[in-house]
């Protein structure tokens, strides 16, 4: 693993303020002196491979980055980082396809942390008719699928909203790990049309935008939901989403499951 440009005191005042805590905010939730928390951040005290591993709790780190900092204060990575084919994956693989297999006939997708199609449930072809080939090469990303103009866009009915509502996690995500490639994805996202998104979408469309997607089935409309593992100690796992579709409406669900009939 590389070692970082920056000191660890420097990446870890920046991890407290894009999590927009004061020394004493983090001094207080950490149980250690503000004082001692200042010393760390300027150089002036070197903290322990414990210290750092409480305040990355503290402070929601990803795993990713909490081997970074490690590395960054003299330490070596404690997080491992395996594909998802790795034999040592064997279980949790086996978690994830019994999950989306049970999503059949609705469409279900793990993501990696760049929004890349780990792994489906090959559900409901007829949401990806009229997609150009090369968005359906791997690795597919799901952001891409969505909103480009040679994606799934044309044929999203409310095409304004659902940009709005996956910008919006995008822009979360964003904030929430430091992710350059990420602010890469949102810089291409922001760039394809679909509607004005200025300023950010109802705290309600956070949960329950729905996708109305026009198909040889007529006009199909899905909520998603997103599960994660609870308690990885792998990279890959922790940064593992289940992306699940559910239908909004009975007409939905009638015309999906009768299409297996």
């Amino acid at each position: 693993m590389m070692k970082s440009e920056k000191p660890v005191g420097a990446l870890l005042r920046d991890w407290r303020q894009r999590r927009r805590l004061t020394q004493l905010d983090l001094a207080l939730d950490a149980r250690i002196s503000a004082r001692h928390l200042s010393f760390v951040e300027t150089g002036r005290s070197q903290p322990s491979r414990e210290m750092l591993l409480h305040l990355s709790e503290e402070l929601a780190i990803p795993l990713r980055e909490r081997n970074t900092l490690l590395v960054s204060g003299g330490f070596a990575p404690m997080f491992r980082e395996r594909p998802l084919d790795d034999e040592a994956r064997v279980a949790a693989r086996r978690a994830i396809d019994v999950v989306l297999e049970a999503q059949k006939p609705f469409p279900a997708f793990a993501l990696d942390r760049h929004w890349n199609i780990a792994a489906s449930n090959s559900a409901l072809p007829e949401l990806y008719e009229g997609v150009a080939e090369e968005l359906l090469k791997p690795p597919v990303n799901a952001l891409r699928l969505s909103l480009h103009p040679r994606g799934v866009a044309p044929r999203i009915a409310n095409l304004g909203e659902w940009r709005a509502h996956l910008l919006h996690r995008l822009c979360r995500q964003v904030d929430l790990t430091g992710d350059t490639a990420l602010v890469d994805l949102l810089t291409e996202m922001s760039g394809y049309p679909g509607g004005d998104v200025k300023g950010e979408p109802r705290i309600e469309h956070a949960v329950l935008v729905p996708l109305q997607i026009r198909t040889s089935l007529g006009v199909l409309s899905f909520l998603s939901t997103t599960t994660v593992f609870g308690t990885p100690v792998d990279i890959t796992l922790s940064e593992l989403a289940i992306e699940m579709f559910f239908p909004a409406d009975t007409r939905t669900a009638e015309a999906v499951r009768g299409r297996l009939n």
